[in-house]
């Protein structure tokens, strides 16, 4: 393979060229063009080559990344595409990726053939996951996405003094969508806003991969919790075509809420029956708990339910009420902005987005109050008990002892902070955890 730099030259645009680029947000008098990139040649080679699922084999490659103010125009001009080709792709393109979002430090490529200076295709990454291809020939332009590898990453550590669950993962480069996942896992079992220094946890989740790079993470596949000396397991199985994680007894550690409607985040103000109200300066009982949050920050429902009122008032500001069932309701105030498609009668699902973080309504900051009611009667929801899901059914006990062997032998290999490796089995050689789904009654 041959490599060489390459300066591309400058283009003399015609008059009615220029007008094109205007009317689509492209002007070259003030754009730069590409800079020097590195230009490979594939060919001499006994297997074709592939490269964005295209047939590379043969042609000139050249990667660069996008100059402050380029445009589509300014970067294919150096390589002989026609003005009204650019025109006709900057209209084309528009519902699968609009040109004018083409952004500075986004990498692109141009394949050209070996025999002709004239770019065959454009290839644009919007982001590192997914690449947008313009065919010049045949005008075809569609989004694609890169190959995904998922790693399997073990994690333990140990909780300092003045520290926290967030602080002590993110020492660990664990990122804030497994301290959320966490935190929901153990919401109804560990008091995180408690946490003592020598309580400690273990994580095994998967991170998200693409070109040897982390893009994203996947679920948590298996977790421990230590907290004042008593161990929380969270062992995952499925059972009746869900998959759900149960402590070692059997019991599940999923309930029917969510233990908090805003994501691993500070309480600000708990129920309260007689509190100094910030704004009406005066005292008067607290009938929700109050959770800080920045403006924007993603509320979501509990529980699933259908939503009784979705809608703005003097007091409460924008807000959303939601009946669970005949026993269960919950409300979300001073939103800065309800979610869209949230009306009376629509049906929700636990985890679902229905607003936003804001301090619309009675309040002095940004802030979510949220407020439980239980039979008719509001009730402070940090001390209500919560009914679990299923435990492991009779039939299931066998494949669940089975799979509960292979989660504590996987956990007892994890090592924390400084502490030598209990058991043999090298890292790369320890055994992934199976996926076992159980019959049903």
């Amino acid at each position: 393979m041959n490599k060489r730099w390459i300066l591309a030259a400058s283009l003399l645009l015609t008059l009615s060229a220029a007008a094109v680029f205007q009317y689509f947000g492209f002007s070259l008098e003030s754009k730069p063009l590409p800079s020097p990139t590195e230009e490979l040649v594939v060919e001499d080679v006994s297997e074709e080559v592939y490269l964005y699922g295209i047939n590379v084999t043969g042609l000139n490659i050249v990667e660069g990344k996008v100059s402050k103010n380029q445009t589509l125009a300014t970067i294919l001009a150096p390589f002989n595409v026609p003005y009204q080709i650019i025109d006709e792709l900057a209209k084309k393109s528009k519902e699968v990726f609009d040109v004018r979002g083409i952004a500075t430090n986004k990498k692109f490529t141009i394949l050209t053939p070996s025999d002709s200076a004239q770019a065959q295709f454009f290839i644009y990454e919007p982001n590192p996951a997914e690449y947008v291809v313009f065919n010049l020939d045949s005008m075809n332009i569609y989004k694609a996405e890169k190959p995904v590898e998922y790693v399997q990453k073990e994690v333990a550590g140990i909780i300092e003094d003045r520290s926290n669950l967030s602080s002590e993962m993110l020492k660990l480069n664990v990122g804030y969508d497994i301290v959320d996942q966490f935190a929901d896992l153990y919401g109804w079992s560990v008091d995180f806003g408690a946490l003592q220094a020598g309580d400690k946890f273990k994580v095994v989740y998967e991170e998200k991969m693409i070109e040897g790079n982390v893009v994203g993470v996947g679920d948590i596949k298996l977790a421990y919790m230590e907290h004042r000396g008593e161990p929380f397991h969270a062992i995952p199985f499925e059972q009746n075509g869900e998959m759900n994680f149960f402590d070692q007894e059997g019991n599940s550690l999923k309930k029917a809420f969510l233990r908090d409607p805003v994501k691993y985040t500070r309480i600000s103000s708990r129920y309260n029956l007689r509190r100094f109200h910030p704004v009406q300066k005066r005292y008067k009982a607290h009938l929700g708990t109050d959770y800080a949050a920045s403006k924007g920050t993603e509320i979501r429902s509990v529980g699933d339910g259908v939503v009784t009122d979705a809608k703005y008032t003097s007091a409460n500001g924008n807000y959303v009420k939601i009946k669970h069932n005949g026993t269960y309701t919950t409300q979300y105030l001073h939103m800065s902005k309800i979610a869209s498609g949230m009306k009376p009668g629509q049906r929700v699902k636990q985890g679902q987005v229905i607003g936003y973080v804001g301090s619309t309504g009675l309040a002095t900051g940004n802030h979510l109050c949220f407020r439980f009611w239980k039979n008719g009667k509001q009730e402070d929801w940090l001390r209500e008990k919560i009914p679990p899901s299923e435990p492991i059914l009779a039939a299931n006990k066998a494949a669940f002892e089975s799979k509960k062997f292979e989660s504590l032998q996987l956990l007892a290999n994890i090592t924390y902070p400084g502490e030598a490796p209990k058991l043999v089995a090298k890292a790369n050689e320890v055994p992934a955890i199976p996926t076992l789904k159980a019959k049903t009654d």
